[in-house]
């Protein structure tokens, strides 16, 4: 083997290998925030944070300024089904038209596929709303993990590990992934301000999605080795 196929071949592994330990320390996590949640443990810290939010002697009121609820009413409906859907498929479309068919139908499979697992998850645990404070926006569903936490980071996460996966620069695969997880964090916030979840839904949502879409982003990174998906840089259009 040539010294800089060996090369490319070592990094590649290397990488894998962060890649496998940053996601068993991301399931570990997981799997201690429920078990801690389950057990009443995190009860305070999430009722205390929540309280923290409201103005002291009116929890019916949000902190900060009047604009700032209308805006993280606008914000949260990112998180939602409805856009989701439509960013995933517009994702997706946007794959077909550069001509890369196999990292399109493997986006919607990441997507579609973390959409169900984090439905499932979320149904094993059965946690109810806070209740410590009046909701600001309607909410119907379960609450651990959020939802929006959840679905906003298996959705833009993997977009943008698999969007990325087109670019050879460093510079632009660092600016979409980092979009992304700004989006995802503001999501998560809005959520927590709007009264709807505690902050361990929010934190457990984060940690299902980032593990979701690190483990998906591993995988393409496998199948692009093999030759299974287009390569980064490679426009077959």
């Amino acid at each position: 083997m040539p010294l800089a196929s060996l090369k490319t071949y070592l990094h590649r592994e290397q990488r894998l290998l962060v890649g496998l330990v940053i996601g068993a320390a991301l399931a570990t996590g997981f799997i201690k925030l429920a078990g801690e949640m389950a057990e009443g443990e995190t009860q305070a810290f999430d009722l205390a944070f929540l309280k923290s939010l409201r103005v002291a002697g009116d929890l019916g009121t949000p902190i900060g300024p009047h604009w700032l609820l209308s805006s993280m009413r606008d914000l949260t409906a990112l998180g939602g089904v409805t856009v989701l859907t439509l960013v995933a498929a517009l994702a997706v479309v946007f794959l077909i038209t550069r001509g890369r068919f196999q990292q399109a139908f493997y986006t919607a499979l990441a997507t579609g596929g973390g959409a169900i697992f984090g439905t499932v998850l979320k149904s094993l645990f059965a946690r109810a709303r806070p209740e410590v404070v009046p909701h600001l926006v309607e909410v119907n569903s379960l609450s651990f993990p959020s939802g929006h936490s959840m679905n906003s980071a298996i959705v833009y996460l993997t977009l943008a590990v698999m969007i990325s996966r087109s670019f050879e620069e460093r510079k632009t695969r660092i600016f979409i992934i980092g979009v992304a997880a700004l989006l995802v964090l503001t999501i998560g916030f809005t959520r927590l301000y709007l009264g709807v979840h505690y902050p361990t839904d929010v934190l457990g949502g984060w940690t299902v999605g980032a593990t979701w879409a690190l483990a998906m982003g591993l995988i393409a990174t496998r199948l692009q080795a093999s030759r299974k998906m287009e390569q980064p840089g490679e426009d077959p259009a």
